[in-house]
């Protein structure tokens, strides 16, 4: 073992409310808080909004409707679908939610969402922070907490290529990802114990047609999105030979990107013997890991509660995997009493890992990170949250929260 010498550390910010992870969650939840009048500072580990949707390259809008003809999720989750697709869709904008259709076409048609450019998307994203005031800071990664009496988050510690610092806050909202705020704090942790199949996507050139390609696992919905000149070669859903990986070791993490990108290799090279004018583009810059840290909240919402009314409900959302359930989201699963002043967005949130793999995708993580980024700017203590107040501001912004609402 080595002793790190202690030192006194700088606070270079003082907000109103942090937020960590620039990943769509927390950009939703920029968005929002911002709007709310709060003074908001973002930290963000690369040099680029977005995440998975844009560094990660998993350019697919996921369905935000129900697939019987009902869009599902209002709000941010919208307005950043419309954001993404801005100067164009790359392919499958589905157009029957953004013209004039009667709810039969929309039955039967394809389901809303869109394959996005990742690069407009992530820079507009930026431009849109700025303009609200948000002080963004990259390449800032989260290293620990500084708790206050009745467990709230002081100051969070940070590193950055200057120094070792600190960013002291009176809210601050986890969307990491990895719920590495939450863990430094001391709030109750879930583990996904599945692991994450290995992916390695790419765009490449060829024929002088740009086309991703989802190599390895993929979100592709079953039935949909399978156009008539779909490449079928263009998704993978296995990686033959590959592992799972849990994602929060930092070798077994090394070695997921490392196996990735030898395979992506293979698959490219294997690509220019059939077709020599094949050239790719870009490659994630970061692992595709779905699932890996989870706060236990105040509630663990499970797959099994279709339709169920929430009485805390801060938004609906769908199964992107298939058409007909909709779901109302509990402010409880974006806190934990343990830290009152912690609330957490995007695939952080307190679910089951049955729900997990709902909840995780680009459409719920612009919901939960729009009430998380809300509730951040309206107080420091989310148990003690007036819901009622917090459904009113949200029902200001745009959203649903109720499936009853949809369906009437």
């Amino acid at each position: 073992m080595i002793r790190e010498k202690e030192k006194d550390l700088r606070v270079i910010l003082d907000c109103d409310v942090l937020i960590c992870g620039g990943g769509i969650a927390g950009v939703a939840a920029a968005i929002a808080a911002a709007r709310e009048g709060a003074k908001v500072v973002l930290t963000e580990r690369e040099y680029a909004l977005g995440g998975l949707a844009t560094l990660g390259l998993i350019t697919i809008y996921l369905p935000m409707c129900d697939g019987l003809g009902h869009q599902a999720e209002y709000g941010l989750v919208e307005e950043l679908l419309r954001l993404s697709i801005k100067h164009g869709a790359e392919k499958d904008c589905t157009k029957l939610f953004f013209e004039p259709h009667s709810e039969a076409e929309r039955r039967v048609g394809p389901r809303l969402s869109a394959q996005f450019n990742p690069e407009f998307f992530a820079l507009e994203m930026e431009k849109l922070l700025l303009e609200l005031g948000v002080d963004i800071q990259y390449g800032t990664l989260v290293c620990g907490t500084v708790m206050k009496a009745g467990g709230k988050v002081d100051a969070v510690i940070v590193e950055n290529k200057a120094e070792r610092c600190a960013i002291r806050c009176k809210s601050v909202v986890d969307a990491t990802g990895d719920s590495y705020v939450a863990q430094y704090a001391g709030a109750p942790q879930a583990l996904y114990r599945s692991g994450n199949g290995l992916a390695s996507w790419y765009y490449y050139l060829t024929g002088g047609q740009l086309s991703l390609r989802m190599y390895g696992l993929s979100d592709v919905m079953p039935g949909e999105n399978q156009s008539s000149d779909s490449q079928d070669n263009d998704i993978d859903n296995v990686i033959a030979g590959s592992r799972r990986y849990h994602g929060l070791d930092g070798a077994e993490l090394s070695r997921m990107v490392s196996d990735g990108h030898q395979y992506m290799l293979r698959d490219m090279l294997e690509h220019r013997e059939s077709a020599p004018d094949f050239v790719p583009v870009t490659m994630s810059t970061i692992p595709l890991l779905r699932m890996t840290r989870r706060l236990v909240g105040a509630y663990e919402m499970d797959d099994g509660e279709l339709g169920a009314a929430m009485s805390d409900s801060v938004g609906t959302f769908c199964d992107w995997r298939k058409r007909g359930p909709m779901y109302e989201l509990p402010f409880r699963c974006l806190y934990s009493p343990a830290v009152p002043n912690l609330v957490v967005a995007g695939r952080n949130i307190s679910v089951t890992d049955a729900m997990w793999d709902i909840t995780r995708v680009i459409p719920v993580c612009a919901v939960s990170g729009q009430a998380a980024g809300t509730a951040a700017a309206m107080g420091d203590d989310f148990p003690a949250l007036d819901v009622s107040r917090l459904q009113a501001r949200l029902t200001a912004a745009g959203v649903r929260l109720h499936c009853g609402d949809i369906l009437k």
